[in-house]
C-alpha cells in the first residue's frame, strides 16, 4: 500500500446490501467485510437502497435505509452523515438502484455532504442517455476518485465523458481466496458425480442468454453424453413480478422441444455467496452467454476465474478482458453453434482443460479481496490528504494580453466545439449557442488585439448563432451534434439569453456595419420573446445583452421593455428571498451568479433608479463576501453547492466562467461608484485564474490563452473546453480595457488608469 498522512478511520457506504437480492447489494456486502478485514478499526456505516416496496431485515451494520424514490430519504441520509462523523463517502453506482431520471437522486444527497467522495460504477456505458451523461458528469465533477473495474471503464470515462486520467482508478472485482478444489470431491456434494458440468449463474433474466446455451445442448451431448448444464440463480425479483415464471418455463420448454430435458438442470434459489463458491467447485466450464456487449463488470465471472474456472463467454467487456492470455475461450453473441464448438472442443481436451483451469486460478490470485481492500483503502486515505498536482506557473504576472489560440484550436467552420480532452477537440459533444455567444462577445471584446483573423471569427460565430435561431418558435436551439444536426428544436431559457447578449452587444460593439446591422435585425426579431423567460439569469443574461444595443442605440422600445422588466423582476425576487444573512435573490446559489447583481446594477443605472442600482450593488456586496475565502482570496461557489438553500456554499467545483462574472460585476459597481472595493475585488477575481484560489494553482496559460476546466477538491481539471477559455479570455479583456490590470497592488492610489467601459 502507498502510505499517506492521513489514515482513513470512518466511512460512509452507500449501495444495496443483503438481504436484497442482486449483485451490487452482494458486492457492498463483500466490500465492507474485505475493508473490515484490512483494517479491522475502520467503522463503516452502510447506507442501504430500498427498491419500491422493499422490506427487508437488515444486518446493524445498516444503519440508515433511503427510498429509491423518497427524496427526503436522500435528506435524512445526508444529515445523518453529516452528523455521523464519517470522514469519506463511497457509493456504490448502478443507475437503476437510484430514484429520479438515470437515478438523479443521488446527487441530491451527496450535493449536502462537504466530505470526500469516492464512487465505484459498475456500469458505463458509451453511448449514454443525456440524462445518464448528465448524472456521471456530475459524480466525475464531485468525486475525488472514480473506480471502475475494467480497463475499458477507464476508457470509455476518458473518451466519452472527458474525465483526467487521474482521477480514475481501476480495481478488479474482488474474488474469495479459495485453494483450488478438487472438482471430483466438490461435484460429490451436489450429485454432480459422472457429469460434465457446465454452469451459469446469477438471477435469471432475458439478457443473460441462456437460450444460445440451450440450442448448443444438442451439439454438445451427442458428443460428451454426460454432459450436464446447470443454470443456477432465483428469478430476477422484477421479472417475478411482471409475470412470475413464465420465463424459466418457456426456457424449460425449448429443452423439451430440443430433447435435452435430462441435461438441463435449473436450480431456482438466490445463493448465498460461499453457496455459490461451493458450486463452482464442482464445475467443469462456467459459461456466460450474455447477450448485452456493454457489460463492464460481471461479479460471477470473477468469481469463476478466481476459483480457476475455465470459461466459455460472449465477448463483453468485462470477459473480453478478463479471459485474454488463455484464461477462457470467446463465442460470438447468440450463436450456439459456436458456444457448441468451444465447449465440445474443451470437454474433449483434458490437458488443455487443465492448463486453462490453473491459468484461470492464477490469475485470480491478483483479484483476491484483500487485493482490493489495500486498494480501496490507499484511495480513501489519498482523498483525505489531497495532493493537487502541481502545474507550472505560466503568466504569473498581471498584464496578460488577449490570445486566440486556445479559441481557434477548438473553432471549425461551424463554431467553436464545447469540449476537450486536456488540449484536443473532443468532437463527441458536439457544439452549443451558449459557448458560441460567449465567443462572439469576445471578438468584440478584444480591444487592440482585432484582427483580421477575429473578424473572420466573428464571421463564423454569427453564423451559427443565426442558424441557431427558430423563428418559428421563438427560440435558439443550443445543442447540435458534430455531425451538423441539431439535437432539439428548442433550447433552454439561458441558452436564449445568452444568445441575445451576444446579439446585442455585437449590435453596439461590432467593427464591421454589417455585422451590426445583422444583430440589430435579429435583436428586433428575438427580443419579444425573452420577456416571456421565467428563469432569472436567464432574463439577466438577455438584459445585458439589451443594455448593450442600448448604448448604440438610445431609447430602443424592445431593449427598454427587457430592461425595465429584468430590473422589476429582480427587484421583487431579491426582495421576497433577502433575509439578515442572505442578501440573495434566491435561496441557493447556483452558477454565474454575480450576472444577478450586474444586471440589476445596469438596470437601475439604464432607468436611473438609484434604489434598484444600490439593492444590487448590496447583493453584489454580500456575494463578494460569500465568495472571499480566509486567505482573502477568491473562492467561486463551487458546483457541488447547487441545491442548498441557505446554506453557505461548498468549495468545490469551482469554475471559470464564475471568475468573469465577478470580474465584470465588479468593473461595473467600480464605474458607478469609484468605491476601491471594487477595484479591489475585480482583481481578486481575476487573480483566481493565475493562482490566488484554494489550490494555489494557476489555470490559466499566457502563452496560448487557454484555461482549465475548474478546481476540484484534489486538484486541477486539465480539460480546456470553450466555457473555460472563453471565460478567460473575455475576463482578460475585461481588465484590460478598463486599465485594472497592473502590476502594482490594487490597494495603491494611482492603480487605476481608465474608465472605459468593461
Amino acid at each position: 500500500m502507498i502510505m499517506h498522512g492521513k489514515r482513513t478511520n470512518h466511512v460512509a457506504l452507500i449501495g444495496n446490501h443483503p438481504p436484497r437480492m442482486c449483485g451490487i447489494a452482494t458486492f457492498t456486502a463483500d466490500l465492507r467485510a474485505a475493508l473490515v478485514a484490512a483494517r479491522p478499526d475502520l467503522a463503516i456505516d452502510v447506507y442501504a437502497m430500498d427498491e419500491p416496496g422493499g422490506l427487508h431485515a437488515y444486518p446493524p451494520e445498516v444503519v440508515c435505509q433511503i427510498g429509491q424514490a423518497d427524496l427526503a430519504d436522500y435528506r435524512a441520509a445526508a444529515r445523518r452523515i453529516a452528523e455521523s462523523g464519517a470522514e469519506l463517502v463511497c457509493v456504490q453506482h448502478e443507475y437503476g438502484i437510484f430514484g429520479g431520471s438515470a437515478g438523479a437522486h443521488l446527487l441530491r444527497l451527496i450535493e449536502r455532504i462537504d466530505l470526500p467522495l469516492v464512487v465505484t460504477l459498475h456500469t458505463v456505458l458509451t453511448d449514454p442517455t443525456p440524462e445518464q451523461r448528465a448524472v456521471i458528469d456530475a459524480l466525475a465533477r464531485r468525486a475525488t476518485r472514480l473506480i471502475v473495474m475494467a480497463e475499458k471503464g477507464r476508457d470509455i470515462l476518458e473518451r466519452v465523458h472527458a474525465i483526467a486520467p487521474g482521477r480514475i482508478a481501476v480495481v478488479p472485482h474482488g474474488v474469495p481466496d479459495r485453494p483450488l478444489a478438487d472438482i471430483a470431491t466438490a461435484k460429490a456434494r451436489f450429485g454432480f458425480e459422472g457429469r460434465k458440468v457446465l454452469l451459469t449463474f446469477g438471477l435469471l433474466s432475458p439478457n443473460k442468454g441462456i437460450e444460445t446455451m440451450i440450442r448448443a445442448l444438442p451439439e454438445i451431448v451427442a458428443h460428451h453424453p454426460d454432459a450436464l448444464y446447470v443454470v443456477l440463480g432465483a428469478t430476477h425479483p422484477h421479472l417475478v413480478a411482471q409475470q412470475g415464471e413464465a420465463y424459466r418455463e418457456r426456457l424449460a420448454a425449448l429443452a423439451r422441444d430440443l430433447g435435452v430435458e435430462d441435461h438441463l438442470r435449473f436450480i431456482n434459489e438466490f445463493t448465498e455467496t460461499d453457496r455459490l463458491l461451493d458450486y463452482l467447485e464442482a464445475v467443469d466450464i462456467y459459461v456466460t452467454p450474455y447477450l448485452n456487449e456493454a457489460q463492464i463488470t460481471s461479479g460471477t465471472l470473477s468469481f469463476a476465474v478466481g476459483l480457476g474456472k475455465p470459461v466459455v463467454s460472449t465477448p463483453y467487456w468485462h470477459a473480453a478482458e478478463l479471459l485474454a492470455d488463455g484464461v477462457g475461450v470467446l463465442a460470438r453473441f447468440g450463436d450456439s453453434d459456436a458456444f457448441a464448438c468451444a465447449i465440445d472442443a474443451l470437454l474433449a481436451d483434458d490437458a488443455r482443460r487443465e492448463a486453462m483451469r490453473q491459468r484461470a486460478y492464477a490469475t485470480g490470485r491478483t483479484m483476491i479481496w484483500a487485493r482490493l481492500a489495500d486498494a480501496y483503502l490507499d484511495i480513501f486515505d489519498a482523498a483525505l490528504a489531497p495532493r493537487p498536482l502541481r502545474l507550472p506557473v505560466i503568466g504569473r504576472g498581471d498584464r496578460i494580453a488577449p490570445r486566440l489560440a486556445a479559441v481557434e484550436r477548438l473553432t471549425d467552420q461551424c463554431g467553436i466545439l464545447q469540449h476537450s480532452v486536456f488540449s484536443v477537440p473532443d468532437r463527441h459533444h458536439g457544439y452549443c449557442v451558449d459557448d458560441n455567444a460567449r465567443a462572439l462577445i469576445l471578438m468584440h471584446r478584444l480591444g487592440d488585439a482585432r484582427s483580421d483573423r477575429s473578424e473572420a471569427l466573428a464571421t463564423i460565430y454569427a453564423a451559427f448563432v443565426q442558424h441557431a435561431w427558430n423563428g418559428d418558435a421563438g427560440r435558439f436551439r443550443n445543442f447540435m451534434g458534430y455531425d451538423r444536426q441539431w439535437l432539439e428544436s428548442i433550447g433552454s431559457e439561458d441558452s436564449f439569453g445568452r444568445a441575445l447578449w451576444a446579439v446585442g452587444v455585437t449590435a453596439s460593439e461590432a467593427r464591421r456595419p454589417d455585422l451590426r446591422r445583422w444583430a440589430r435585425h435579429l435583436f428586433d426579431q428575438a427580443a419579444p420573446h425573452a420577456l416571456e423567460l421565467g428563469n432569472l439569469r436567464s432574463f439577466a443574461f438577455a438584459m445585458l445583452g439589451a443594455e448593450a444595443l442600448l448604448e448604440g442605440q438610445p431609447g430602443h422600445p424592445a431593449a427598454l421593455a427587457i430592461v425595465e422588466a429584468c430590473g422589476r423582476r429582480l427587484s421583487a425576487a431579491l426582495a421576497a428571498t433577502s433575509r439578515a444573512d442572505w442578501r440573495w435573490f434566491e435561496p441557493t446559489l447556483g452558477y454565474d451568479n454575480a450576472r444577478l447583481p450586474e444586471a440589476m446594477m445596469r438596470a437601475g443605472l439604464v432607468l436611473h433608479d438609484r434604489a434598484m442600482h444600490a439593492a444590487g450593488l448590496d447583493a453584489l456586496a454580500w456575494l463578494d463576501a460569500v465568495q472571499t475565502n480566509e486567505d482573502g482570496h477568491f473562492r467561486a461557489v463551487g458546483s457541488e453547492s447547487f441545491g442548498r438553500s441557505f446554506l453557505p456554499p461548498l468549495p468545490y467545483d469551482q469554475q471559470p466562467l464564475e471568475a468573469w462574472a465577478m470580474v465584470d460585476a465588479a468593473l461595473t459597481a467600480w464605474q458607478a461608484t469609484r468605491d476601491r472595493r471594487w477595484h479591489a475585488a475585480a482583481h481578486r477575481a481575476w487573480r483566481w485564474y493565475l493562482g490566488d484560489n484554494d489550490l494555489g494553482q494557476p489555470i490559466a496559460s499566457a502563452a496560448d490563452g487557454s484555461c482549465y476546466d475548474g478546481l476540484m477538491r484534489d486538484g486541477v481539471n486539465l480539460n480546456t473546453g470553450a466555457e473555460s477559455v472563453l471565460a478567460f479570455q473575455l475576463a482578460a479583456c475585461a481588465m484590460a480595457q478598463t486599465g485594472l490590470v497592473t502590476s502594482d497592488s490594487p490597494d495603491r492610489p494611482g492603480a487605476v488608469a481608465s474608465e472605459r467601459r468593461a
